[in-house]
């Protein structure tokens, strides 16, 4: 009976079991700052997609939100510009527009969506 209190115990206050988590911590090397920048982008096919950059150097992520999809995205290699991937997609930025590619489409297929910072 004591186990099974416990046990009891345990489940109510949460140990031994997944939590959900609304946030997501990563250690950054010692004596790097973290800017965060926030841009909202006009899209020919979508009608909004929230991009917040995420830059400790020497780590860069960015997290893409439109529609209904949330896509966290790391930073990598690119010829000009900005590129990060995350599950299916590529988002690719040059100046103040970018472009949002779905890998499930082919590796030569155009972009889902060509925006425009708002």
């Amino acid at each position: 009976m004591r186990r099974l209190n416990a046990v009891l115990a345990g489940l109510l206050l949460g140990i031994g079991t997944a939590q959900a988590a609304d946030r997501i911590v990563i250690p950054i090397p010692k004596g790097s700052s973290v800017i965060t920048t926030k841009v909202t982008y006009t899209c020919d096919t979508l009608k909004v997609l929230t991009a917040t950059y995420i830059n400790a150097p020497p780590t860069s992520l960015a997290t893409v939100a439109f529609k209904d999809e949330f896509v966290v995205m790391a930073n990598v290699l690119a010829g000009s510009g900005a590129r990060y991937a995350g599950d299916r997609f590529i988002w690719w930025t040059k100046g103040n527009s970018g472009s949002l590619y779905d890998l499930t489409k082919g590796e030569d297929a155009p972009p889902i969506a060509t925006c425009t910072q708002d």
